[in-house]
């Protein structure tokens, strides 16, 4: 049971806000705690406005929505405070209700009512009319497309897992900062309304006050109608200027962290590569202000200072770029020249490549933005991580022979799969759920040959919300890469990776290693026995408990499909870990005991070794009925029969299905429950 914090300052702060906001209410407010309030509340809006311009991604701010109610609040609480003083003590003169609003009723506006009240009614207008109105809508826009882009980022997050772009950790905190912002722009779609409306109440407050301070000033204090209307109306425009300016520094603080997009730079930084940095416009604008100076009538000096720093921006701007174009290396247009490669080099055979066309070339080139190399790097972690075993550098180059937007992915030199990429488009995946149509070029997704669209940058959130998977071209080219990696990870695993990989355990368990090799097995025997566990997709990862169980067995067989089999007995718990459904069920296809015994009577020993010899349409005929079965399942469910069976059922159906596993009764642990699907007969 986990403990409360102590109670410290920063865990007092908001409940005491909400005490405060209760007592200005109700209570009487000496007029020197009235003007600290005031500029207290002053302050808080500056800070706020700064901290909405100088943050760099609006999820950093998430506690923007709950100050900006508590600031409301705030204010106008402070506006029910300054009313009661005002009314109760205008009379006895401008300086009745602290000299926070004297100050604004008098030097602000010059000590003229009527001035204060047009500036209160221009900036209440501004507030409400411009600024509250497009946050509002901002606020609703934005929330809406957030919320409607969630499952999208969500299965865009999944497939960068999947393809090894990023690992778990980054995973989750991209799916943290997700719902986070998801959160945030709901919260603000609520949160912004209260500065709409807080700028009618100002309004109707103001608007009570000089008529209530008229009837008080006339009716209980017999002054004069021009007098009142002087005293009570300075007060209140003072007071109604006091608060208009930080809820208008509120609203604008609310429309630029709603407006704010994600950025490893502050607002101002934003603003002055994006909008000082190109030479052009600027330029232009210096011609435009000049000529206008040029009008007769018009101010010549205000419009020629203007003219003359656009110019020197311009200039300093074009100086600054052709510094950098010097500094930097020639671009000739040319891939970079390469360094001459030996003849032992170009007749060496890499165990991965991959080949782009040209124009797939800023995939690949970093200096470009391209990524590809970091998505390669992920992908060989992820699959050491998963398997166990270290995948070969995987070589990228580019190939003049491919068509432009062509890349092909080759294993030990032999092309194994080509796919074309539009580097300037996204690609939509219909994963068999997408319930929209957009508009796109067809194409089919590479790595698993889905129904997919490349479409514009700018459909991406109507192609998430119709149900599509989006993903970039470099996602698509790596989720490929990683497919075909693990599907050759069998023709990968060398005598040398092999050794490498005993060589670590033997570290560890240097007897296990003695006894086994070369006395019982040779380094190739494990080889076969790992390559085949790879092709079974079953983890190399625990190679001591792997070598434990050849180390048992070597003595009384050298049969690779008799060692195979007492290997995945051993790792019995882990190969059902894969197939089981979250409640920890093990679905499964059985085979009646009938169906059972032929196919052991099938089983033949032949001079090529032991084999199961059935009739083509029977193996046509069950082959049916699995393919049904696991169309219909809910969970996919493995093939379960018995070890000497095993081994040629799963021969027999990998080509045709791939995707079921082949277990038998020895692997699955007495604690897994097995939940049967179907019964072949």
């Amino acid at each position: 049971m986990s403990s409360a914090k102590p109670f410290g300052p920063s865990q007092l702060l908001v409940p005491g806000v909400v005490i405060l906001v209760l007592a200005l209410m109700v209570l009487p407010l000496p007029t020197i705690i009235l003007d600290l309030l005031l500029s207290v509340d002053i302050a808080l809006s500056v800070v706020l406005l700064l901290t909405a311009v100088y943050v760099r991604d609006p999820i950093e701010f998430t506690v923007f929505p709950s100050l900006l109610l508590l600031l409301t609040l705030l204010r106008l609480s402070l506006n029910v405070a300054g009313t009661r003083l005002i009314l109760l003590y205008g009379a006895e003169g401008v300086d009745a209700a602290g000299h926070v609003i004297m100050s604004f009723g008098q030097f602000v506006v010059g000590g003229n009512f009527v001035v204060g009240v047009v500036v209160f009614l221009v900036l209440v207008a501004i507030q409400y009319v411009v600024i509250n109105h497009g946050a509002v809508r901002i606020s609703e826009v934005t929330a809406r497309f957030t919320l409607d882009a969630m499952p999208g980022k969500q299965m865009s997050i999944d497939a960068d897992l999947n393809a090894g772009a990023i690992d778990e950790r980054e995973a989750k905190r991209r799916r943290d900062n997700v719902r986070k912002e998801a959160d945030f722009y709901g919260a603000m779609d609520g949160a912004i309304r209260f500065t709409q409306r807080d700028s009618l109440a100002a309004l109707l407050i103001t608007g009570v006050n000089i008529i209530a301070g008229l009837v008080i000033g006339v009716m209980q204090y017999d002054m004069e109608i021009g007098e009142a209307a002087k005293t009570f109306t300075i007060l209140t425009v003072g007071e109604g200027l006091v608060t208009a300016i930080p809820a208008l520094l509120v609203s604008m603080s609310g429309g630029l962290i709603t407006t704010r997009a994600s950025s490893e730079s502050s607002l101002g930084e934003d603003v002055a590569t994006q909008l000082l940095s190109k030479m052009q416009p600027l330029a232009i604008g210096a011609a435009v202000l000049f000529a206008m100076g040029l009008v007769p009538g018009l101010p010549k000096m205000a419009f020629f200072l203007v003219a003359a720093a656009f110019a020197y921006a311009a200039y300093a701007n074009r100086a600054e770029t052709g510094d950098a174009a010097l500094d930097g290396p020639l671009d000739t247009g040319g891939t970079p020249a390469q360094p001459e490669q030996s003849v032992e080099t170009l007749a060496s055979v890499d165990p991965l490549s991959v080949e782009v066309g040209y124009a797939l070339i800023a995939l690949v080139d970093e200096r470009q933005g391209g990524t590809l190399l970091q998505r390669v790097k992920s992908i060989r972690r992820q699959i050491a991580t998963e398997t166990g075993m270290i995948v070969p550098p995987v070589h990228v180059a580019d190939n003049l022979q491919l068509g432009p937007r062509t890349y092909a992915l080759l294993v030990k030199g032999v092309e194994v799969a080509r796919a074309e990429l539009m580097p300037d488009r996204l690609l939509a995946i219909n994963p068999g759920t997408a319930t929209g149509t957009i508009e796109g070029t067809t194409a089919r997704e590479p790595a698993f040959g889905l129904p997919a669209l490349w479409v514009r940058a700018e459909q991406r959130d109507a192609a998430t919300a119709a149900g599509f998977t989006v993903v970039d071209p470099t996602t698509a080219l790596s989720t490929h890469l990683s497919e075909i990696i693990r599907n050759f990870l069998p023709d990968l695993l060398t005598r040398q990776h092999t050794k490498d990989m005993v060589d670590r355990v033997a570290q560890q368990s240097p007897r296990l290693i003695d006894d086994l090799i070369p006395k019982l097995l040779g380094l190739g025997d494990v080889q076969r026995v790992l390559r085949q566990l790879l092709r079974e997709r079953v983890p190399v990862k625990d190679l001591t408990t792997i070598l434990e169980a050849l180390a048992d067995v070597a003595g009384q067989t050298k049969d690779a499909d008799q060692l195979n089999e007492a290997v995945r007995q051993a790792l019995g718990r882990a190969i059902c870990r894969q197939h089981q459904t979250e409640q920890g069920d093990l679905p499964t296809i059985n085979l009646a005991p009938s169906l059972e015994e032929r196919l052991m009577q099938a089983i033949v020993r032949t001079e090529h070794g032991v084999v199961l010899a059935i009739d083509p349409n029977d193996a046509q005929h069950m082959a049916s009925r699995i393919a049904r079965a696991l169309e219909t399942a809910v969970a996919q469910p493995v093939l379960l029969c018995s070890p000497a069976l095993r081994p040629h059922l799963w021969r027999l159906f990998t080509r045709v299905l791939p995707q079921i596993g082949v277990l038998s009764h020895s692997e699955v642990p007495t604690h897994v429950k097995v939940a049967p699907v179907a019964v072949l007969d």
